[in-house]
């Protein structure tokens, strides 16, 4: 049973918490979480989404609060560490808030930074974490087809798994997988924005234009949604979050515990990167692993975390011109 728009708004708290470090571009992350007869769902897209982008996150929280999950298939999920756009001499810190991850992701094309800067982060990660580990570079679609061809040639020496989104748009990273073959270098591409900021994800398997996609559970609309697609695409999946709090990361573990297959760890180890966390117990990586279970949220962290009046507001507003998308 849906509930009304009111009821809605009635059943939900914002929240605003501040980053331990500047993170795709933000200080403090916000977030309109909400109960329903379900659990909690949490509603965070980012401040520059449109209504029509942000109307798929509203269905996931609609989803998560009201309706629930399909069943798991394993009762946890490996997680990946995150270093952000930091210098090599402060990988070290990072790296030490993830227990056990034997898997780093590292962000790499940050604005204002270099090549340069990209392969002394990713030196230092692949010297403290070790040869067996693995490591994925996310260059959130800054490079061109010539610059991630230059890029990769430079940071496949350090052994990476993948390249997450290096380009654009899906004719890109096809025509990279190209040139990437056609230079002899061996690093496998994901595809990440153009399967949750597009119409027709599909194109991704259609153009050969990937090796493997990152599916997201909020920005594809819920679990459901997102094994259709990853069902429907054919390839492996890593499922990943989009900074969110606990809320929002339960319902990724619902994801990664509900696909068939699950070969590459999860980018869901993301709450030690803010500062603060709507549970008691944030869900956070022990050895490596997030488990499935439930997530109570802490209602005095709701209050101490409350986000101004304005912004209480301007969420509300939100949720109100997502909502007429929906129906």
């Amino acid at each position: 049973m849906t509930p009304t728009l009111e009821d809605f708004l009635a059943a939900s708290h914002v929240v605003s918490i501040p980053m331990r470090v500047r993170f795709r571009g933000i200080t403090h992350r916000e977030a309109l979480l909400v109960q329903g007869p379900a659990g909690w769902g949490e509603f965070g897209p980012f401040l520059e989404y449109g209504p029509a982008e942000a109307a798929r996150w509203l269905s996931s929280a609609l989803e998560a609060a009201w309706s629930g999950w399909p069943a798991p298939q394993r009762d946890s999920v490996p997680v990946n560490a995150t270093v952000p756009a930091v210098p090599a001499e402060e990988v070290a810190a990072v790296l030490a808030r993830f227990d056990g991850c034997e898997t780093v992701k590292v962000k790499v094309a940050e604005a204002g930074q270099g090549i340069d800067d990209d392969v002394c982060r990713v030196a230092a990660v692949r010297d403290i974490a070790g040869a067996d580990a693995r490591i994925r570079v996310d260059a959130n679609m800054a490079w061109s087809v010539e610059e991630a061809t230059s890029a990769l040639g430079r940071l496949a020496a350090y052994g990476l798994e993948y390249a997450e989104q290096p380009c654009e748009t899906v004719e890109e990273l096809r025509d990279l997988r190209i040139s990437l073959a056609r230079n002899g270098i061996d690093v496998p591409i994901a595809a990440d924005e153009s399967i949750r900021k597009v119409e027709d994800p599909l194109r991704v398997a259609r153009l050969e234009a990937a090796d493997l996609v990152v599916v997201k559970v909020a920005p594809l609309g819920g679990v459901r949604r997102a094994l259709e697609i990853v069902d429907a695409c054919g390839l492996p999946a890593v499922v990943s979050s989009a900074i969110d709090t606990s809320v929002g990361i339960r319902a990724g573990v619902a994801l990664a515990a509900a696909l068939p297959e699950l070969p590459h760890a999860c980018g869901l180890g993301t709450v030690n990167l803010m500062a603060a966390d709507v549970a008691r117990e944030p869900l956070v990586p022990v050895a490596g692993r997030l488990p499935v279970g439930e997530v109570p949220v802490d209602r005095d962290r709701l209050r101490e975390l409350s986000a101004p009046a304005e912004r209480v507001a301007w969420w509300h507003e939100r949720v109100r011109e997502c909502w007429g998308l929906l129906a």
